[in-house]
């Protein structure tokens, strides 16, 4: 093999544990991630049950007080944005496809590659290590907003809080290398005669989303460091008593969360960037519009962050501003969007498992899309916000990008990462069950929220007003739905590992696709490539007139 910057490991522990292989730091991503969504969909659950029949106990857990309700909610939201959907979208997929969709042999940095996955890896161990601590983990919301996450007594304990910024410290230094490598391994070691417009768009993505995740990062480190030494040294930045601002902390938060919507959103587009050329046998449509698009979504995405604060405080003359960078910034979404719908028209379609997910988050992604504009005009948000409309519209604009994209990643790509295909009839029923319930759990939430339900309430009874049977109807709808949804994983569960042993061989090209991943073995082994690629056209040539073959690679001359 050629081009890896490191020699090939012979010892179990050099090639799988601490591993300088991309592909392998990928996996270890990848499984990671998967241990915690499964964590993150108890939580769920059980936050759910709770809703669906408060006062009693939830099976196989036990009563849940208001403040562990507190808690579930703190760690589901926290562990499904920053511990599953960054590392399975940027983290997982990123390192095992950009160096194999430019031609490099490994990522620029090796040895930091590894540095980011172990300091993930620690993130996480203390994370989890906070359920345990006196006191409980982290109960002031995934947000932490002073001046409650400023309290021991209303947050968690002394210690929850603590760990909870230790941990998402050390998981953005993780993602800050990662970054870093991201952007260098795609800027310096694409394979000779691939230019920057012949680079697939999944690539593109994960560098726009890296460079977005650069530059943002940086006010919220500062604002949990100031939280930290609130809670720890006795300052008040975010005290008003001595003079600090909580909404200063708001100001922080959303300046880096609303941008890392888009480190989450972009890796999701690549996904379906790359499927819906294979399956339509088309060129992708616009693809030099989609990367403008792309940048420019990532200029804005630093522009809008105060739309979540219009009940907050702010100066009601910043709402107008602020609203109108909002809606603008759906214009390049919906351009990438309308480009990918084009790339269908007249397309040969083939409703493969992948195909199906990538359709699916299409649809699902467009009506989170949509009710994001009633949030982003102040009129409208002053009466939902923090209401179940808001619940419904956040897991509508990042269940489709990080669910749906993720599973046609899988689906799409596993037969390049293990060698083997996935079982077509398991993965079609994976998805009719997954689009099914997911609708089932979240459409209620809209009626729930215009009918004035409070978010973060753990007992729906609590309100006088709210004690209708339609609330009741309507919890219980979404239960059933929460708990449909987490069944449905058991059949791609039991693929995934079947599919490991028992699968069918799956061959370099299963899909019969033009980019470079496609061009070596499966799975690659050390190195990529037993001959350096060269690069002749751009990524997407399909149905080429005067071609027998109806694809036409780009490491293909002619």
């Amino acid at each position: 093999m050629t081009g890896a910057a490191h020699e090939e490991p012979t010892s179990f522990l050099r090639k799988y544990v601490f591993s300088l292989d991309h592909k392998v730091i990928a996996k270890q991503y990848l499984f990671t991630a998967i241990s915690m969504a499964l964590v993150g969909g108890l939580l769920a659950y059980v936050m759910r049950m709770q809703l669906a029949s408060p006062g009693q106990e939830v099976p196989g857990y036990g009563m849940v007080s208001p403040a562990g309700y507190n808690t579930l909610m703190t760690m589901h939201g926290t562990i499904m944005i920053f511990w599953v959907a960054m590392p399975l979208l940027l983290a997982a997929l990123g390192n095992f496809l950009i160096p194999l969709m430019i031609g490099a042999g490994d990522m620029a940095f090796p040895r930091l590659n590894r540095l980011s996955y172990w300091t993930f890896l620690l993130s996480t161990v203390v994370l989890i290590s906070s359920f345990f601590v006196p006191g409980g983990a982290a109960a002031g919301g995934w947000t932490t907003y002073p001046p409650l996450s400023g309290s021991a007594a209303l947050s968690g304990g002394a210690w929850g809080v603590t760990l909870w910024i230790l941990a998402v410290a050390l998981e953005f230094a993780a993602f800050l290398m990662g970054g870093i490598n991201f952007i260098t391994t795609a800027v310096n070691m694409r394979a000779p005669g691939m230019k920057l417009f012949d680079m697939p768009l999944m690539v593109w993505m994960q560098v726009a989303a890296s460079v977005i995740f650069l530059f943002s990062v940086g006010p919220l480190i500062a604002g949990a460091v100031m939280l930290l030494l609130d809670r720890t040294a006795g300052t008040g930045f975010y005290n008003p008593a001595t003079g600090g601002d909580p909404i200063l902390f708001q100001h922080l938060f959303w300046f880096f969360g609303h941008p890392e919507v888009y480190v989450i959103l972009l890796p999701g587009f690549g996904v379906i960037a790359e499927i819906l050329p294979v399956f339509s046998r088309k060129p992708i449509f616009g693809y030099r519009m989609i990367v403008y698009s792309t940048i420019i979504t990532g200029i804005l995405s630093f522009m809008v962050w105060a739309h979540h604060q219009f009940v907050a405080g702010i100066d009601p003359r910043l709402a107008t501003p602020f609203s109108i960078t909002t809606i603008l910034i759906s214009v390049p979404i919906a351009v990438t969007t309308f480009a990918f719908i084009a790339t269908l028209w007249r397309g040969s379609i083939e409703f493969k498992t992948p195909m199906l997910f990538a359709l699916g988050m299409l649809g699902v992604f467009l009506l989170g899309g949509v009710t994001g504009i009633h949030n982003g005009t102040p009129a409208v948000d002053i009466y939902v916000h923090d209401t179940y409309f808001v619940v419904a519209h956040f897991h509508y604009a990042l269940i489709p990008p990080v669910f749906f994209s993720f599973l046609a990643a899988i689906y799409f790509w596993y037969p390049k990462m293990f060698g083997r295909m996935m079982n077509e009839v398991m993965g079609k029923l994976h998805f009719w069950l997954t689009i099914t319930f997911v609708n089932v759990t979240f459409l209620p939430m809209f009626p729930l929220g215009l009918m004035g339900h409070q978010r973060r309430i753990s007992n729906p009874n609590f309100f006088e007003a709210l004690r209708t049977p339609e609330v009741e109807r309507l919890h219980d709808i979404a239960t059933i739905g929460a708990i449909g949804l987490l069944l449905s994983q058991i059949p791609f569960l039991i693929n995934f590992v079947w599919s490991l042993f028992r699968g069918r061989e799956a061959g370099p090209n299963p899909w019969r696709a033009t980019t470079l991943e496609w061009a070596t073995t499966s799975p690659p082994g050390h190195g990529n490539f037993e001959v350096a690629p060269r690069v002749y056209r751009g990524p997407y040539e399909y149905s080429v007139p005067g071609r027998d073959e109806d694809w036409l690679p780009q490491n293909v001359s002619g």
